[in-house]
């Protein structure tokens, strides 16, 4: 029994417990936003691999995580990229079971725990804390890696000292507990719980690894406390599919299944043959240092994970059709706007948020085309046939421009310097495209309201535009090519035919006044001529701004009209 002039030093005792979890979260939280940035380009070549092979996904799923030591995080950035289209569920299911084989590697670092590697870390702390003032940004992520890296050990080491888990009152505290909470199911609750409240199974990991290794937690109840973890890891990918499509409410529920079945059946083994698994484990690690009591929760996480995955494998496509029953597709109205390829989640990835904001802006750039050659068609036979369709791509164009603009600017805060230029070049094509799709919409305007006048342009007047039209969609295919595939060779061409453009809009104003004066043209098609000209020199010059931002993404080649 605890006196009553223990309790002052108890609550202590249990302040500096709980100020060495504390540090030990921030130290996980410090290291995993370093490691996701420096490792961001990585991971965006990882995930340019993304196939439909299991294997390979399982992976790219271990080594993603392994690299940014957090399975949330993977799967977060799954989810993501799930809602934004980019992944399917069958792609997406063994990347989820990668993150937890990747996510034990903290567990093992934990375990590794002495006192040459502690002052190591707390050396790597301090220095980390010194790169912060540096003023190259690449000294201070790697400063931010370092301090992160050492602060999971300062707070390893203020859990495990003699004011926390090391003061006899706290060992006996917990041990009081844990006789009477005993019970697996109870400890599994436990487990998830506290995993939940710090949205980290490697920092729970690492609390009950240091529980084992101070004496304060049995080995037998720890393994339960883990099952709840890895349970309570996907309260994560839970919260972050809410407000999803419902393909990433899939994978959040294949989550927690994957987890649940493997919790589910360890749980049974465990409880049935607790002593064997027990004895299994201290055989692997017979030494009864704190290392070794250690590297025994350590290790029952790594096979849990890995036993987990080879199980559920083969089973990828019956969870998808489970996930597919459970949850249905939703009918979207028709009026209702959102990203293909951009979603919030991946803005904690920086160059993966980028990656995805470039096809985006490539498939508006796709509609802008559609809508200039469709409007071109308007203009020559009047039609009203495709506005309907002109209406909806100028619609889908508006809100991404908007919308885009609205997301870059909060990626801005996230992206490292060298990031910020190809942001900027973004603002301005977002620009440059919206415009040109204004631009597209009066032309079909123009055709359909002279069609409607009955009155035409002039057979010497038409093959004047149609000459200047084709030239612009000369200057369309190779400013898309320059800017999808940063053909940089091809922009000189593209100068040069804007220079055409230009010297024929002065040309054809010129004649038109000609044929008006010789009689040859009627006054009321003049307005819409005009009209015309000057609206396709002011495409080709958006043209330029957009092929010329792979070069110059501080501002335009052009001025804006």
């Amino acid at each position: 029994m605890i006196s009553s002039e223990n309790i002052m030093p108890l609550i202590q005792s249990l302040i500096w417990l709980l100020a060495g979890v504390g540090v030990f979260i921030v130290g996980m939280n410090f290291l995993s936003e370093a490691l996701e940035k420096s490792a961001g380009n990585g991971m965006k070549r990882l995930l340019e691999k993304i196939s439909n092979n299991r294997f390979s996904g399982v992976g790219i799923g271990a080594g993603v995580t392994a690299i940014i030591q957090s399975s949330s995080a993977t799967s977060v950035m799954v989810i993501g990229l799930v809602n934004a289209g980019v992944m399917t569920l069958m792609q997406a299911t063994p990347i989820i079971m990668g993150a937890n084989i990747g996510t034990t590697i903290t567990g093992v670092l934990v375990a590794l725990k002495n006192d040459f590697f502690d002052m190591a870390m707390y050396i790597l702390a301090f220095a980390g804390v010194m790169m912060g003032f540096a003023k190259k940004e690449k000294i201070k992520l790697a400063g931010s890696l370092c301090c992160g890296l050492g602060l999971i050990f300062v707070g390893l080491e203020v859990m495990s000292s003699e004011q926390a888990f090391g003061n006899p009152l706290v060992e006996e505290m917990f041990i009081g507990i844990f006789e009477k909470v005993n019970f697996p199911l109870l400890l599994i609750l436990i487990g998830v719980i506290f995993t939940a409240l710090i949205q980290s199974s490697s920092a729970a990991t690492g609390v009950v690894i240091t529980m084992v290794g101070t004496g304060v937690l049995p080995l037998d109840l720890a393994l339960f406390i883990i099952l709840g973890a890895n349970i309570g890891t996907c309260v994560t990918a839970l919260l972050a599919a809410m407000g999803a499509n419902a393909n990433s409410k899939r994978v959040a529920l294949i989550h927690f299944t994957f987890n649940l079945i493997g919790t589910v059946v360890f749980s049974a083994i465990i409880w049935i043959f607790k002593d064997q698994v027990v004895d299994l484990l201290t055989s692997a690690f017979p030494a009864t240092d704190k290392m070794s009591l250690q590297m025994r929760v350590s290790l029952f996480h790594v096979i849990f994970n890995v036993t987990t995955t080879v199980l559920l494998l083969p089973f990828v496509k019956h969870l998808v059709k489970y996930s597919c029953t459970v949850i249905k597709d939703k009918t979207v109205s028709a009026e209702s706007f959102s990203f293909k390829f951009v979603d919030d989640r991946l803005i904690s990835t920086p160059p993966v948020a980028l990656m995805q904001v470039k096809k985006e802006i490539d498939y508006m750039v796709s509609l802008v085309e559609e809508n200039i050659k469709l409007s071109f068609i308007s203009m020559d036979d009047g039609s009203d046939e495709y506005g309907e369709k002109i209406a909806k791509n100028e619609a889908i164009i508006d809100f991404t421009n908007s919308e885009l603009t609205k997301y870059l600017i909060k990626l801005s805060a996230n992206v490292e310097v060298s990031d910020e230029k190809q942001i900027g070049s973004y603002f301005h094509v977002l620009n440059d495209l919206e415009r040109i799709g204004d631009h597209a919409e009066n032309f079909y305007e123009i055709g359909v309201e002279m069609s409607n006048k009955s009155i035409s342009f002039s057979d010497l007047a038409q093959a004047d535009i149609n000459n200047m039209r084709d030239t612009v969609i000369m200057m369309f295919d190779i400013s898309k090519d320059a800017f999808e595939n940063s053909h940089k060779e091809r922009l000189a061409s593209l100068t040069e035919l804007e220079q055409n453009v230009d010297n024929m809009k002065k040309d054809l104003i010129a004649n038109h006044f000609n044929r008006l004066a010789e009689g040859n043209c009627s006054v009321d098609v003049s307005p819409y001529y005009s009209s015309v000209v000057v609206g396709l020199e002011r495409v080709a010059d958006h043209l330029v701004n957009v092929g010329y931002s792979i070069v110059n993404p501080t501002g335009s080649q052009k001025i804006n009209a």
